[in-house]
C-alpha cells in the first residue's frame, strides 16, 4: 500500500473508537474481520465503556446483537463481506421481517488497493463486487467509510436503523490502520 492510500483511504482506530462512543456503542458483537484488524487489537487490550463479544459465526453474532438492542443496549456488528454472506438469512428474519435495528460495519475483504476511490462494483473480486447490489436488493441501506472524513456516517448509519427498524451496513474498504 502506498503512502498515498494510506493517507487517501485508511481509518485510524481511534478515531473509530471514538466515532462508536459518540454513537452510545457499548457492545461490539464480531466475528474477527481482517479489515478491521486494529480495531479488535485496540478492543483485546480493553477499551472502557466498550464490551467485545467474540461469537462463533456471523449468525450468533446477529442473534446476540439483537438481544442485547432488544434489552436496551447499544451494540455494533463487526464482521467482513464474506461473512455477512453466511448471514443473510438470520439478517432477513431478524431485521427485515422482526424489525430489529442494528448497524453492521461489514469489512471489504479483498478489495484492492488500485479499486480503492472507484466503484467497489468495478472489483475483480467477486465478494467486493456484489455486496452492494446485493444490499440493494435485500433492502439493506448502505454506506462507504473509506476514509475519516467518512466517520460521520457511522452516526447516520444508526439514525437510519433506528428510524427504518432494519439492519443499516458500513462497508469499510481499507485496513485501519494502528493509531
Amino acid at each position: 500500500m502506498t503512502d498515498k492510500h494510506l493517507k487517501d483511504h485508511s481509518v485510524p482506530a481511534s478515531r473509530y473508537v471514538a466515532a462508536l462512543r459518540q454513537c452510545g456503542v457499548g457492545h461490539v458483537v464480531t466475528v474477527p474481520d481482517w479489515v478491521q484488524l486494529a480495531l479488535h487489537a485496540r478492543l483485546e487490550a480493553g477499551e472502557d465503556g466498550l464490551a467485545l463479544i467474540n461469537t462463533c459465526n456471523e449468525n450468533q453474532a446477529v442473534t446476540v446483537a439483537a438481544g442485547l438492542t432488544l434489552g436496551g443496549q447499544r451494540p455494533v456488528l463487526v464482521m467482513q463481506n464474506q461473512g455477512f454472506y453466511n448471514c443473510v438469512n438470520t439478517l432477513r428474519a431478524v431485521c427485515l421481517d422482526a424489525r430489529i435495528p442494528l448497524v453492521l460495519m461489514v469489512g471489504q475483504f479483498g478489495r484492492e488497493f488500485d479499486n480503492l476511490g472507484q466503484p467497489a462494483t468495478a472489483s475483480r473480486r467477486t465478494m467486493v463486487r456484489l455486496m452492494e447490489p446485493l444490499l440493494d436488493i435485500l433492502g439493506i441501506a448502505f454506506h462507504r467509510l473509506d476514509a475519516t472524513a467518512d466517520l460521520p456516517c457511522i452516526e447516520k448509519a444508526y439514525a437510519q436503523a433506528a428510524d427504518t427498524g432494519n439492519a443499516v451496513v458500513v462497508l469499510v474498504s481499507a485496513p485501519l490502520a494502528w493509531s
